[in-house]
């Protein structure tokens, strides 16, 4: 207990507890959501579970203080990318500290900023607080943003739409405004196959790919060399690739099926989803022409992948000034990868990305996050927790 006979609870002993839940995003994150929750309601927080439709994931709403009026969001996700085939030095699933660093999967990304959240809950309940505060624990971030979608939706039937949302991605607990959008897609080519020594009687699906992968990097070097700029990303323009191609079956027949994964990353000034749709259409309007003139049975499949808007939070925001005082910082920053807090934003509620730990440790082996960044982050929150007393 602390003078005043609110319970102090060790962030650290939390971060134990949260990354011993193997929540990797093929698995189920119940056992993690039933500890958070029981933890939550114990110390007098309003909560409600939003499953998704197989009930074997969900993510929480935990509220405190007046829930109808407009607050603030502390956002973060619960699952982890996998550990396996990564050389660990311990068990990745048990925490280790040494050092001062505390070594585990998910430390940085994101469950630090969790375990600071739950660890301050006890003096978010027990402030007289004005303006309320509310902890969004989404699942599927690490395969498409995909958990928080459903916490946003039932954003207007809890409470009032929120003042802002601070998702904390690590960012080492600088400001951040904005970050890339994404649009990714998987798109298939069939043609006819046939010997290899008959090769113009068929239509060859990977030889039509490889020109849609031609057009794709086309226009990835298009944006490179006339596109917009921002320059606060390390890559300062919107960028598109092709990454992975399956197609062709053996050396002697003409390949009658290829797919290729593709995918856009688009700074403020561009449109992501727009420009994948672009390239959709130069398949669809120059190569299968030339493929149906052959055979009127080939043609492709689109397959959208992942989709997730951009964040570009504007710095005279009152969001970025808040965030900026409450992390004692006038800088601020943009990442070229996505978080939740686009959807936040494109829900009308205005973002920051700021949070414990580093995304350079992030997805490898032994990842860890400091005790001075939990105490940083710690220190920003109670910051807040004091802006939203009555």
């Amino acid at each position: 207990m602390t003078g005043n006979g609110v319970e102090t609870v060790d962030a650290a002993e939390i971060l134990a507890t949260l990354v011993a839940f193997d929540t990797v995003s093929d698995r189920s994150n119940l056992p993690l959501i039933d500890w958070i929750e029981e933890f939550a309601r114990r110390h007098g927080a309003a909560v409600t579970r939003v499953s998704d439709e197989t009930g074997t994931k969900a993510g929480l709403w935990i509220g405190l203080g007046p829930l109808d009026r407009p607050g603030y969001v502390l956002s973060g996700h619960s699952d982890v990318v996998p550990a396996d085939g990564q050389p660990w030095s311990s068990d990745p699933f048990r925490l280790r500290e040494e050092g001062g660093r505390l070594y585990g999967r998910g430390t940085s990304d994101m469950k630090g900023f969790l375990a600071v959240c739950l660890a301050l809950l006890p003096e978010m309940a027990a402030e007289p607080l004005a303006v309320p505060l509310h902890i969004a624990v989404s699942y599927d971030e690490e395969v498409g943003c995909l958990g928080v979608r459903p916490l946003i939706a039932r954003m207007g039937d809890l409470f009032p739409k929120p003042l802002g949302c601070f998702v904390g991605e690590p960012t080492g607990m600088e400001v951040v405004l904005g970050h890339k959008g994404k649009s990714a897609a998987r798109v298939t080519f069939t043609g006819r196959a046939c010997h290899s020594a008959l090769a113009p009687q068929g239509v060859n699906a990977v030889e039509y790919a490889a020109r849609f992968i031609e057009h794709v990097r086309l226009m990835a070097e298009g944006l490179a060399r006339e596109g917009a700029r921002d320059g606060l990303y390390d890559v300062p323009h919107t960028t598109a690739l092709s990454s992975v191609v399956r197609g062709g079956s053996a050396l002697n027949i003409v390949p009658d099926t290829c797919s290729v994964d593709f995918e856009v990353r688009a700074i403020g000034a561009d449109d992501a989803g727009a420009l994948t749709a672009a390239a959709v259409a130069y398949a669809e309007g120059h190569l299968v022409p030339l493929m149906r003139a052959a055979d009127p049975a080939c043609g492709i499949a689109v397959e959208p992948l992942i989709a997730y808007p951009g964040l570009d939070t504007a710095p005279e925001a009152a969001i970025a000034t808040l965030a900026k005082r409450l992390a004692g910082r006038n800088a601020h920053a943009k990442v070229s990868y996505g978080t939740e807090a686009g959807l936040f934003d494109a829900a009308g509620v205005p973002s920051v990305v700021i949070g414990p730990g580093s995304i350079a440790r992030a997805h490898r082996a032994d990842e860890y996050v400091t005790r001075g960044e939990l105490d940083a982050c710690a220190g920003f929150l109670r910051r807040l927790i004091g802006e939203c007393r009555g």
